[in-house]
């Protein structure tokens, strides 16, 4: 990267095409040393959501299965520990 970093901060700016605000352009975007584009507050706020979403679905399928295995040692006369 030549006159785009910012050595002082360790950020540089790159073109980065996509949507922005429900407009397609060609935008300038914040990026680390290696070209990878910085989340905007919006993009970081989408990507927590999907983690919080993925975790809880994790919860979920992990409570299923210890139901499904509780039911499993009942039906062997075994009364799981909770």
């Amino acid at each position: 990267m030549s006159e785009q970093w910012l050595t002082e901060v360790e950020l540089g700016l790159c073109l980065w095409e996509g949507a922005y605000e429900g407009k397609r352009d060609v935008w300038l975007r914040w990026c680390d040393a290696t070209g990878n584009m910085i989340p905007t507050g919006a993009e970081r706020s989408e990507q927590e959501r999907l983690r919080a979403e993925q975790e809880q679905e994790a919860k979920e399928t992990a409570l299923q299965r210890a139901e499904h295995l509780a039911a499993q040692l009942r039906a062997l006369g075994v009364e799981p520990e909770v």
